[in-house]
């Protein structure tokens, strides 16, 4: 049996379906992977998978480029002629989506996030939506990540008939297990883990990085992750400037997130909009007390003992977040974090994910 798999990006079948292509293979099944070319994709050729490089573009809405990427799909799925089609993220699920439909090919849309473009509502919103209704009307499957997104889909007519609820893309308990809390003798560091763009809520990180490092000098703070390239222009003088001032470390794009997060004290996620944020569930499987957004796929991974919520857009209330946290002591922080493993364990264990998928496939 042949599966094929579309997405976006290698890095995130890697970090998040990585357990799920193992198991697939050492099943026997014969795995194809369509991602865009990129230094990770070998990684996939590694585990066993066979890659073919996509035209696709993450950003943007090029109607002719996107016209191509569709009909890249449609020759794709003539030519291997999968049993099942796995599909991640939005133009693999639209483009993708309408492509199985076409060819009458069994498929499984995972909703892992609205986007910006339908979050902002307004006309492109009404068009992604139309299409999407379109895209995974035949699918077997339509995955959402949290309840609100899929209400959400659901009574714009997306999903109702074969939509499914999954916890995210869960969390690998094994990979993230429970790291001791550190001490803090030496200072409390707050961690955010993002990609630099602004839904990412990076500006008010930024701002809560000034603000807490002027009345707390014995709070350090950090950050992992990435420019999108639209939006390096823009945030990198900023980061330089923090870094300079000597109240920001910096790590940039790295493998080993889950070292940082056990160094951490703190984990903190402003993210605008989520599917489900897998740097709160790994945040909390090390046992890490988490501060996030109070929006659809960030609350839910938190519970009132294990993070605390602030509104999305306002470093105001995101400061004051922290500035509770640090009324606390170092066991209750700790015992915040501890609650957050036990949280995720019983919730988003990604076992769960697996065999909600195996049923799917089988």
């Amino acid at each position: 049996m042949k599966v094929l798999i579309l997405s976006n990006f290698a890095n995130g079948l890697i970090l998040f379906r990585g357990e799920l292509i193992t198991e697939l293979l050492a099943e026997g099944y014969s795995v194809v992977i369509s991602v865009p070319e990129d230094g990770k994709a070998q990684v996939l050729k590694e585990m066993g998978a066979r890659v073919i490089f996509s035209s696709l573009e993450r950003r943007g809405m090029n109607p002719l480029r996107d016209l191509k990427l569709l009909a890249e799909y449609l020759c794709l799925l003539g030519k291997e002629k999968p049993d099942m089609v796995l599909t991640y993220t939005i133009k693999p699920n639209l483009y993708g989506g309408l492509a199985c439909r076409l060819r009458r090919i069994p498929y499984l849309v995972n909703i892992t996030g609205l986007g910006t473009a339908i979050e902002n509502e307004g006309l492109l919103a009404k068009l992604l939506l139309r299409f999407y209704k379109a895209a995974v009307k035949r699918a077997a499957c339509v995955f959402f990540q949290n309840s609100e997104n899929q209400t959400y889909m659901q009574s714009r007519g997306i999903g109702v008939k074969n939509g499914c609820l999954l916890p995210g893309s869960g969390v690998n308990l094994t990979a993230h297990p429970y790291e001791q809390y550190p001490s803090e003798k030496d200072g409390i560091r707050i961690l955010a883990v993002l990609r630099i763009m602004k839904a990412k809520g990076v500006e008010e990180y930024f701002q809560a990085v000034e603000s807490i490092s002027r009345s707390h000098p014995h709070v350090s703070f950090a950050l992992v992750g990435d420019y999108e390239e639209e939006s390096r222009s823009r945030y990198e003088p900023m980061v330089r400037e923090l870094v300079d001032k000597g109240i920001l470390k910096y790590y940039g794009q790295i493998d080993d997130v889950a070292k940082v997060m056990a160094q951490s004290h703190i984990i903190v996620h402003p993210s605008y909009h989520e599917g489900l944020s897998n740097v709160c569930l790994e945040a909390a499987a090390c046992g890490r007390p988490v501060l996030t957004t109070n929006v659809p796929g960030c609350r839910e991974t938190v519970n009132e003992n294990s993070g605390l919520l602030f509104e999305p857009g306002s470093s105001r209330s995101l400061i004051q977040s922290i500035e509770r946290i640090l009324q606390l002591d170092a066991r209750g922080r700790a015992q915040m974090g501890a609650a957050g493993r036990q949280y995720v364990t019983e919730r988003f264990d990604r076992d769960l994910v697996i065999r909600v998928y195996r049923e799917m496939i089988c």
